[in-house]
């Protein structure tokens, strides 16, 4: 289990709470970028745009034959579509 990194912030002005360095750090967070936010109940939590792409990818590997493109798979459906129009 990877340690946990446990830090406050303060809500300001518009609902903005600054994210600690070490938090953006760990998480890879650079300035500008897009973040997800996920709340569940009474818990959220923050993930980078590129984490979340990574566990989408990771999703999609699970369930996605091996050697199966699904690009290919739909060029191939709209070209059978475009036939038969």
């Amino acid at each position: 289990m990877a340690d946990v990194i446990e830090m406050t912030s303060r809500v300001g002005p518009g609902g903005r709470i600054v994210i600690p360095a070490p938090i953006r750090k760990r998480l890879g967070i650079e300035t500008g970028e897009t973040v997800v936010l996920r709340c569940t109940d009474e818990q959220a939590q923050l993930y980078s745009h590129t984490m979340t792409v990574k566990r989408l990818q990771q999703f999609v590997r699970r369930h996605v034959p091996e050697g199966l493109s699904l690009s290919e798979e739909l060029l191939r459906e709209r070209r059978r579509e475009a036939l038969s129009e």
